[in-house]
Parts: C-alpha cells; structure tokens; sequence
C-alpha cells in the first residue's frame, strides 16, 4: 500500500539504505541514528513512566493520612458537628463519607525518650485503618481501639515515632498534651498513660511520623474539647472531584469555615513533581534531537555520493517533489524504525521496572532503591498511554525535520550543473 502511495520513491529510498561496498560508512551512519532513536525514545518512555509512578505512589502516602477535604471553622472547635457532617454528606453526590476529628500537638513519653506527635481522635471509619498496622496480637485494629471495656485507653503510633520511643506494640506511653493545671506547687502539666495498640508499618510515610490515633471519646476527654471536634475529614468517591466538590462546599459553608483540599495544603509539592518530569522531559529530548543530526548528517552524505544519481533521476523525468520525496523517505524510515523499536524497548522497561531493579540489586549487591527512605515496596512505574503517544509524536516529528533540509538540497540540484564534469 506504502509503495503504491509513493511510487518509485518508495523503491529508491529504500535501494538507497541498502549500503553498498564502498558505502559502508554510511551505512554505519545510518544504524547509529536508528540506535539515538531508539535510546531516546526508550529513555523518555521510561523516565517519564517513573516519575508518573512516584507522582501517584506520594498522592498515595499523602492520601493515606490526609482526607480529601478538610472542613474547620475559625477559632478551632466546631459545635453542632453532627448536623453540620449530614448538611457536608448532603452537599455533593461525590462525597462518600464525612468523619469527624480531634487534632493536637502533644508529647510522647516512654523509656525516657520523647518524641513530639499531632494526637488525633478519629472515630473507627476513619480511611487510616485501612492501611497495613501491626497489632497487638494481631487483633482487629477497630476493637483494640474502640472498644476497651475498661482497659487502658489504645493509641495508635507510627513506625518511625516507635522506634524513636524504643516501644513496639503492647508498651505503654504517656500522652502529654499542652493543658496544665495550676497548683500551690506550681504547673503541671497533664499526663495520660496509653497502650499501643497498633503501628503503622508503612515505612516512610510522608505524614505517618507525625500522627498518634486514638478514639474520638478519648481524644475530647484528653483535649478538653467537651462536645466539640476540630473538624471534618471528607472523603469522595475520586480524588478528580476534588476541586469541583471544594468550591461547593466553599459556597455553602461560607466564612467562619474553612474547606481546604489536600491539593491545597500539599499541591505544591505534587506540582514541584511535575515540573521535574517536565524538565527531564524536556532533557532527554535532547538525545532524540541529537540522533536527529545524525539522521541529518547521513541524507547530506547520501545526497552528495549519489548526486550522479539525482541528476539521472532529474534527466529523466523526475520532479523536484520525487526527489524531495525520496530522501525524505530515507530519513523518514530511520525515524520509524528507530522509535518503534524505542517504543518497544521502553515500554518493556518500564512495564518490568521493579523486577529488573530487584535482579539488580542481588546480582551487585547494592541498594539502588530504598524502601525505607521512599516509602514504597514496589520501585514506582507506571505507563500512560498519553506519555508514550507524546513520545512518538515528539520523536517522530524531530525526525521528519531533520530530513527536510537535505531531502530540499538534493530536490534543488541540477542535473547540467551534476554531469558537466562526467
């Protein structure tokens, strides 16, 4: 169909690829660009699926702690938090569940190690539960928590703040909060003893260093918030419905409260992210610009071994627009060729990032990808269709660029001016 559509242009651009014995060198040429092409595209496909995947791998961390949307009011307590929680409920089909929430700066103390934590009263819906604990005696983290039946109250710690403390699960800690009593023997400050009941094992975690749970009931006896909470943590059935649903809720719930997205409180740092797969984006195209020259750099060749050629061509009927047509061909089928298998080879790459990185690490003995320092268990990649389509299209039309200039030199030539000499 190809060669139908060109003619004999087709059948001279690719007689031209084919190297002759005193045309090796060109030829040499020509499996160099295919292999920039290919190392371009493949490198772009691959740094770009990676940092798609460590975009969504620290939504996903901050995600795990940080609700969708906050709503608060000015001055700290909210009163009334149950009707207020059917009215938000109410307001947006998106929103899926509505939990309210105590939040405090307060002081861990155990074994004479003091680690400084935002204690947190959350009811057992909360999303934090949903991630991978380690319990005492691996016991339902809703019951261990929620239901004490007189026990010592449950906190809920993470790994980090654990280890910093020396405690695991099962060791008591005291809960310290910012309230102090005024006696004829000066201030004391107030002390709580807690049990915990669960660490988060996600090692890592952006937030997980900095929240010690415990039930709502607790946490208002703690605080001394009475009937009142600090807010309310929704949460939708799409992080994409975020901003929509905020700005309802902004138009309803006007001034005295405050509704913030996590886009608000921590889209910067997702946008600093972006912006860096943009700049690598942007770098590593430069290696397909450079294979680029070398596509160029081989049709200049071509054009000036086989100018006996183009004029014969010319001589014989042939038109400017064939010739053009012809190398353009020739440099066209090196782009192809070369972000085809590009697109293979990165695709492939990218699909089997943690296996490979994995087998690497065993085989050298070294530590490429921390899990503890990431937070991550799998090495991040993920692969969007729209990134590898952008690839091509950016590898394909450098390609079809760089052809124009000598495929329109060699459409130039005269024929007279080629065989005067011969």
């Amino acid at each position: 169909m190809i060669k139908n559509l060109f003619g004999y242009e087709w059948f001279v651009s690719l007689r031209y690829l084919r190297a002759k014995r005193k045309q090796t060198f060109i030829s040499v040429i020509s499996f160099i660009s295919v292999v920039g092409v290919t190392l371009g595209v493949a490198a772009l496909i691959v740094v770009l699926a990676v940092m798609t995947g460590f975009h969504d791998g620290v939504r996903q961390q901050i995600l795990g702690n940080i609700p969708h949307i906050l709503v608060q009011k000015q001055g700290g307590r909210i009163d009334s938090f149950k009707e207020l929680s059917r009215q938000v409920e109410n307001s947006s089909p998106h929103i899926v569940q509505v939990s309210p929430f105590i939040s405090r700066e307060a002081m861990l103390l155990a074994r004479q190690n003091v680690a400084a934590v935002n204690i947190k009263g959350v009811d057992p819906d909360n999303k934090v539960f949903s991630q991978n604990l380690l319990t005492l005696e691996q016991g339902d983290i809703k019951k261990l928590l929620f239901k004490r039946n007189g026990q010592m109250p449950g906190i809920v710690i993470g790994l980090q703040t654990a280890a910093s403390l020396g405690i695991t699960v099962g060791d008591n800690v005291n809960v310290i909060p910012p309230i102090f009593t005024v006696t004829p023997f000066g201030v004391i400050p107030k002390m709580k003893p807690f049990q915990v009941v669960g660490v988060l094992r996600h090692r890592g975690g952006i937030l997980d260093a900095f929240y010690g749970y415990i039930s709502l009931e607790e946490g208002q006896g703690l605080l001394d918030f009475d009937d009142q909470v600090s807010g309310l943590e929704v949460e939708l059935d799409g992080f994409d419905y975020t901003l929509p649903t905020t700005r309802e809720l902004r138009q309803k719930f006007p001034f005295p409260y405050i509704v913030r997205s996590w886009e608000d409180m921590f889209g910067s740092f997702l946008a600093a992210l972006k912006l860096e797969k943009l700049g690598l984006f942007i770098v590593l195209t430069i290696i397909v610009l450079v294979a680029a020259f070398n596509i160029a750099t081989t049709l200049i060749m071509v054009v000036m071994e086989k100018y006996k050629d183009i004029a014969i061509l010319r001589s014989l009927g042939a038109t400017s627009r064939s010739i053009l047509k012809i190398f353009m061909l020739e440099g066209l089928v090196v782009g192809v060729l070369g972000t085809t298998l590009g697109t293979a080879l990165g695709v492939l790459l990218a699909k089997n990032a943690d296996p490979i990185i994995k087998w690497l690490e065993r085989t050298f003995q070294v530590v490429i990808f921390d899990q503890s320092v990431y937070g991550m268990e799998h090495f991040p990649s993920v692969v969007h269709a729209t990134d590898v389509l952008s690839v091509v299209l950016v590898a394909m039309t450098i390609s079809l660029m760089a052809t124009i200039y000598p495929a329109w030199r060699a459409s130039r030539m005269d024929p007279a001016e080629a065989l005067r000499y011969d």
